[in-house]
């Protein structure tokens, strides 16, 4: 049987295949229990426990084949999504719909000129020479710094003399935007920072932020299975959750429960359970992971004794 019958039934999801999105995201389908096996250079791959098929896509490819609804499914970051909707606004039947925000992934598009140059401000830009990658949202930004009239949801709109109408000449680069400046190519740069360091590295510093960014999840307007991509979206949700907090297990006495459950609330409430001595009380409660060094100092200060944290392998939370 050949991989279009294959593909029959199956809603197709979208993953990255390369990049520093690709290894979070293929973490978080493990954890979900999405279970395939890549074939080596093959861009599809099937899931063996759902009707599901990966498909391996460029980041900056998959808003596009989502929005069009060639695939039902996709994790990009919403720098990638922002990009394809300056270019392609979003119609009632076309354009994509995020699900979840996941969270890594965390950058920003920034607009970045020589650190030891004269330019401090992007007005200063304006008319000089920029080059980037995201073209789109870069006209976006450089329009309304303009002041350009004809531009609304995207640079064109369906007004092509809004980019010619531009004063600032932008460029656009696949790789290594940051060495344009110092190569004498542009002025200044529209370029993602993680770090810094690259930015730092190449003698850059950065003067304002077109767009934040994470991963995210999305879905086409209409996929082909919206019981499936609740699945899907609950359980990442609940591996996200899982990633994030961890289980805080302590005793205390009933005089200092007030006190401790306002240190440890929760998501929702903590679990209060009785113990044989009718003067003391267990609780349970999921914690930030980033906070539980500081909550354990609270609650043993509190009087909390026999504390114990646990890791949390999934979970399903409201």
């Amino acid at each position: 049987m050949d991989l279009v019958n294959h593909l029959e039934g199956r809603l197709l999801f979208a993953v990255p295949k390369k990049g520093r999105l690709q290894q979070a995201t293929l973490d978080l389908l493990a954890g979900s229990d999405i279970q395939f096996r890549r074939e080596t250079r093959l861009d599809i791959a099937l899931v063996k426990n759902h009707p599901i098929a990966l498909v391996f896509l460029p980041a900056a490819d998959i808003p596009t084949f989502v929005g069009e609804g060639r695939v039902d499914l996709g994790i990009t970051g919403r720098d990638q999504v922002a990009e394809h909707e300056a270019f392609v606004p979003a119609t009632e039947d076309t354009g994509v719909e995020e699900v979840l925000n996941l969270g890594f992934g965390r950058c920003r598009l920034q607009v970045q000129v020589p650190e030891k140059g004269k330019l401090e401000r992007p007005e200063e830009l304006v008319g000089k020479n920029v080059v980037t990658s995201f073209v789109g949202l870069t006209e976006k930004y450089f329009a309304q710094l303009e002041g350009l009239e004809g531009y609304e949801n995207g640079v064109t709109n369906g007004d092509a003399s809004v980019r010619s109408r531009l004063k600032t000449k932008i460029k656009f680069v696949g790789g290594s935007v940051e060495a344009a400046c110092a190569l004498g190519v542009a002025d200044g740069i529209v370029d993602l920072v993680e770090s810094g360091e690259t930015m730092k590295a190449a003698g850059l510093k950065a003067i304002d932020t077109v767009v934040e960014s994470t991963a995210t999840l999305i879905k086409s307007k209409h996929p082909s299975n919206q019981k499936l991509v609740d699945m899907i979206a609950s359980r990442i949700s609940g591996v996200i959750t899982a990633q994030k907090f961890i289980l805080c297990q302590y005793n205390i006495a009933r005089g200092g429960l007030e006190t401790a459950t306002k240190i440890t609330p929760g998501k929702r409430a903590p679990t209060v359970t009785a113990l044989e001595d009718p003067e003391w009380v267990a609780v349970s409660s999921m914690v930030p992971k980033e906070n539980i060094a500081s909550v354990m100092d609270e609650l043993t200060a509190g009087g909390a004794t026999d504390i114990l944290v646990l890791n949390i392998a999934n979970s399903r939370t409201g």
